[in-house]
């Protein structure tokens, strides 16, 4: 009966990390690809970091498939969780950062992929922005839970203590 209990507890962790590899493995894969490709609109400057969009788009791809890889194939949820949580909490962060400074384009988060889609750069954006929602509320939720159930449970006291306790 413990087992079952465990596995019930264990299983939304394990279906929001699968779900957040599998959006950060396409995601990411996108970035990469793009950033390899041809555009010549990826060598302009990034008007929050500075450093070309091509650059940007190649390292954000590659951590997105870092994080991928520790969500779909390591069994460490706990990292796999830090790192979409690290990963969402930064994308936040830079879109806010754009948003101070004016910038009002869509957010080429997903590369070519949109392209390759026949999406709209207004409704690529959006997604992106479901997809960042879910990642933030998914992550920072499950820590959250996390965090309150270990506080909640009783802390393991040794036969010592527990032997002073009762006298």
């Amino acid at each position: 009966m413990k087992n079952s209990r465990s596995f019930m507890i264990r299983q939304p962790e394990a279906v929001f990390t699968a779900s957040a590899g599998v959006m950060l493995a396409i995601t990411g894969l996108g970035k990469a690809l793009s950033a390899i490709g041809p555009a010549r609109a990826l060598d302009t400057p990034d008007p929050l970091i500075g450093i070309p969009f091509r650059q940007l788009l190649l390292l954000v791809g590659l951590a997105e498939l870092l994080v991928a890889f520790f969500c779909l194939v390591r069994d460490e949820r706990r990292i796999s969780l830090l790192g979409v949580t690290w990963l969402a909490s930064n994308f936040l962060v830079y879109r806010l950062g754009l948003s101070f400074i004016g910038w009002h384009h869509p957010c080429a988060c997903m590369g070519s992929l949109a392209g390759m889609l026949h999406l709209s750069d207004r409704t690529a954006d959006n997604i992106m922005k479901g997809v960042l929602a879910y990642l933030l509320i998914g992550s920072y939720g499950i820590l959250l839970w996390e965090w309150r159930r270990r506080r909640a449970a009783p802390v393991p006291v040794t036969r010592e203590e527990e032997a002073a306790l009762v006298t």
